[in-house]
């Protein structure tokens, strides 16, 4: 009886474990499964830069759905590691893209500085689903562009945000002002998109007028 007790909770380990590595691949390929778990979830990951080709045509391509889970091992590493690379010494962003450190997946790290001590929130399956007709111009920079900043007039001063939760809640706020700026630069890279693409808009609709 208690030889076969040992088996049955070495069988219902292995079972548990089993269902967890199943789970992880179904929300990431095994290539960005070994990207994660290179280091534990105290160590900053790389960012991708667009001064390397093999960076920039990645940090070109659209993002994928995540599934919300807190449970997912994997997924809790990634945040952690992507919250570490965001508010590493080398670093020091307000906003932080999956795709930035090679993860083509929809989430984002972003500080919310119209909370109280201004905190980091990480934010799954971001969209904003409306934008304000009112405007704001605003410096931006960009931790794949490094060593450049530039100020853009076209952010819109107002978004409706709606979004996923580790917890798998779904969530839609309002937010306005620097805050939202952050949020629009870091759905923009889900999308394949970079801050200066709205700069060479700008700059080619001021031509035309």
């Amino acid at each position: 009886m208690k030889k076969c007790g040992v088996i049955c909770l070495f069988l219902l380990v292995v079972a548990c474990s089993s269902s967890k590595n199943i789970n992880a691949k179904k929300t990431f390929s095994l290539e960005q499964i070994n990207l994660i778990t290179a280091a534990d979830s105290l160590t900053p990951m790389r960012v991708f830069i667009i001064t390397n080709r093999q960076d920039s045509l990645l940090l070109r391509t659209k993002s994928q759905y995540i599934k919300p889970d807190s449970t997912n091992i994997v997924l809790q590493t990634f945040v952690k590691r992507l919250y570490k690379t965001v508010t590493d010494s080398m670093s020091l962003g307000v906003g932080i893209a999956a795709p930035q450190v090679g993860i083509l997946k929809n989430i984002i790290w972003v500080q919310r500085f119209d909370k109280e001590n201004f905190p980091f929130e990480v934010y799954l399956n971001p969209k904003i689903v409306t934008y304000s007709e009112t405007t704001q111009a605003r410096r931006e920079g960009c931790l794949s562009i490094p060593n450049r900043s530039d100020t853009l007039n076209t952010r819109a001063y107002s978004i409706l945000l709606e979004y996923d939760t580790m917890e798998a809640k779904h969530i839609a706020e309002t937010v306005e002002g620097f805050t939202s700026i952050i949020f629009q630069h870091e759905i923009d890279h889900l999308n394949g998109i970079l801050y200066i693409d709205h700069l060479s808009k700008e700059m080619s609709d001021a031509k035309k007028n």
